[in-house]
């Protein structure tokens, strides 16, 4: 990971069906939850979670979360949730509701991840604002054996990727891409 040079960087990190939708049209991510992923195999969840010092993410990605998490709350890291409802909190848990500016909180997140890299955990239009704002670095996504027909996009928005790494893991393919900025031929708030 970057952290080892030095260097923080911001991670857009999920995974998507085959078709490209993160979530069903009612959120859930029941599907994904059926499927066979190692969870100590290539690219993923745990180790590139270690490296993560804070976390951003959607409303309905954090409510998901709250209902469906046996643990309650399972990130150790501070979290800022992007809502512009009040929302419950698990008691002891560093969870921050905002309806601030993207870049704000990235400011924020810098400072409270203490050198460690900064994770948007979804959904795709939280990590869309982020990439106009040029604040995403890298898009890792795992490819589920599955279609959706409908449902809450990967990525909203056009941007020129390279890809930098790739990987199997069991029926998932897993690939890590660097974030080059938008197409040329595509203006801005023309997208998604």
């Amino acid at each position: 990971m970057s952290t080892m040079m030095g260097i923080m960087t911001t991670h857009y990190f999920t995974a998507c069906s085959l078709d490209g939708f993160i979530a069903t049209t009612e959120h859930s991510l029941g599907w994904l939850l059926k499927q066979d992923f190692d969870q100590d195999g290539p690219m993923s969840y745990q180790e590139f979670e270690r490296s993560i010092g804070a976390l951003a993410m959607g409303a309905s990605t954090y409510e998901w979360v709250l209902r469906n998490d046996p643990d309650g709350w399972a990130y150790r890291q501070p979290t800022w949730v992007f809502t512009h409802r009040r929302l419950p909190i698990p008691e002891g848990v560093d969870v921050r509701l905002t309806s601030a500016d993207v870049r704000q909180v990235h400011a924020e997140m810098t400072a409270a991840a203490q050198g460690q890299d900064l994770w948007v955990v979804g959904g795709g239009d939280l990590a869309g604002q982020f990439c106009d704002a040029e604040l995403v670095d890298e898009v890792w996504v795992q490819y589920a054996p599955v279609t959706l027909g409908a449902g809450a996009p990967l990525l909203p928005r056009a941007l020129d990727l390279e890809l930098i790494d790739v990987a199997r893991n069991r029926s998932f393919l897993c690939g890590r891409y660097r974030v080059l900025g938008r197409p040329s031929d595509v203006p801005a708030g023309r997208d998604g």
